[in-house]
């Protein structure tokens, strides 16, 4: 697509979200996936830090605010009030019956009824200016969350982001920039991280058992055509716009793309993102869904979906390893991460588990099922064994997000590196917008920026946590 025909869609498309209404804002939608990369990387200002292997003061307890308490936000507090030493102080939401909602939830669990703000979509400000918190937990729509967490550090707070950290380039900077300045750490919240699956892929990496790293590919290919059921309140009623963004890209990353990323010890001493190339497929499905199961003048109806259906990314590292990296949550088909691990000595991948190992397998076939339960027995990370039968009890995506979260409130308080820093979570989230600006200009290569500034190559890799 030429240049100018891009922006005379993008133009369109705004006129359109004007049209619609229902809260779409065009201020928000024009900070998506319009950005180029940077040429160059600033300079860190003075006086600010490094935050890669970057440990905070201990905190005896940690005490919580929370802003989102929906769908995704309420799982959290919830389980954040029952792990030791973490204690939920405040709730912000817009929806008073929400906030309500999760207040009542925890008060079941026999813990202190939080302090609320509700019923204006800045209140969050006055639950931050609170002197009696130490980090927030944001859960909120995808355009609030970078300015969610830089005011929480700037108010002196830890901040943990729901995926993705920010939707632009810019927002990240900014994020990257707080973070170094203030001392406080923001963690997106990447939970597929902790699954068990991914966990044990990891630490055959870190046990050299699959070689020198190759190749990875990582996906997030999940139908969710059917939020946009939730026209006025929900996921649907928020997310439903982004699928209108012309050459929108990969909208939603890093569920696969992070593990991998570990893996290979990417934004860390051992290798970091160059470049990547995306190209996207037509754009129907949403189109076609808003037309069954919608009235003709339905908002839905009044939107030209244009983000294409599946979005598809090619990644180059400094080392010359590859990563593919797929989106799609519109055609219906089975959920999968599609995670896959290649290296000189082997493979192994997800949806289904398989692996063909040098030394412990048939290299010319998939081991599946009961070979490959058999790995667990040699590789299954430590954090899954000590975690895993509580995780599953407590729930939240097979156990992963109560790791993820014991792990924040475990670091937090023993002082020491959070599992996934700052610039990792820049750098994954990242991928949208290049990706965006790959798909714009016909599949051309985009380059990451560098967040850390140089100072990847003397971050350690994550190791593998006890």
């Amino acid at each position: 697509m030429s240049e100018s025909n891009s922006t005379s869609n993008r133009r369109d498309f705004l006129k359109t979200l004007g049209a619609v209404g229902g809260g779409i804002a065009a201020v928000q939608m024009g900070m998506v996936g319009v950005e180029a990369a940077s040429e160059g990387n600033p300079l860190r200002p003075m006086g600010s830090k490094y935050m890669g292997d970057f440990a905070a003061p201990k905190l005896e307890t940690v005490r919580w605010g929370a802003i989102g308490v929906g769908a995704r936000g309420s799982g959290a507090v919830e389980q954040l009030a029952q792990i030791e030493g973490s204690e939920i102080i405040a709730i912000s939401d817009l929806y008073q019956d929400w906030a309500e909602r999760s207040a009542a939830a925890l008060q079941k669990l026999g813990k202190k009824a939080p302090v609320l703000y509700h019923g204006n979509p800045n209140r969050y400000h006055e639950m931050l200016a609170r002197p009696d918190i130490d980090a927030v937990v944001i859960c909120t729509p995808w355009e609030e969350h970078a300015p969610m967490a830089i005011a929480a550090m700037e108010a002196g707070k830890h901040a943990f982001v729901e995926v993705p950290m920010g939707l632009t380039l810019t927002e990240l900077w900014k994020i990257v920039d707080t973070s170094e300045r203030t001392g406080k750490h923001c963690m997106m919240m990447e939970n597929c991280n902790y699954n068990r699956d991914e966990l044990m892929f990891l630490n055959l990496a870190r046990q050299n058992v699959l070689g020198h790293l190759l190749h990875g590919e990582a996906a997030y290919l999940h139908p969710l055509c059917e939020q946009m059921n939730e026209v006025d309140r929900g996921t649907g009623s928020w997310r439903t716009k982004y699928y209108a963004i012309p050459n929108g890209g990969n909208l939603y990353p890093t569920h696969g793309l992070g593990p991998v990323a570990q893996y290979m010890s990417l934004v860390r001493t051992e290798d970091t993102f160059d470049r990547l190339v995306s190209f996207a497929s037509p754009a129907y499905g949403r189109n076609q869904y808003a037309r069954e199961k919608f009235p003709a003048d339905h908002k839905w109806n009044q939107m030209n979906f244009q983000c294409g259906d599946i979005s598809t990314q090619l990644i180059k590292t400094k080392l010359g390893r590859t990563i593919m990296v797929q989106w799609d949550e519109t055609t219906p088909r089975p959920y999968s991460r599609h995670d896959l691990l290649m290296g000189t000595k082997g493979v192994v991948a997800g949806y289904p588990a398989r692996a063909a190992i040098q030394g412990w397998s048939d290299t010319e076939e998939w081991s599946e099922k009961e070979k490959f339960d058999k790995l667990f027995d040699q590789y299954e990370h430590p954090l899954w064994k000590r975690m895993g039968e509580v995780a599953k009890k407590m729930g939240g995506h097979g156990g992963m997000d109560f790791i993820m979260r014991s792990r924040i409130v475990e670091c937090l308080r023993k002082g020491e590196p959070l599992d996934q820093n700052v610039y990792e979570g820049a750098a994954w989230s990242s991928v949208h917008t290049l990706s965006s600006k790959s798909e714009q200009e016909g599949g051309a290569p985009q380059k990451f920026a560098d967040f850390t500034r140089g100072n990847w190559k003397t971050t350690l890799p994550l190791g593998i946590v006890a």
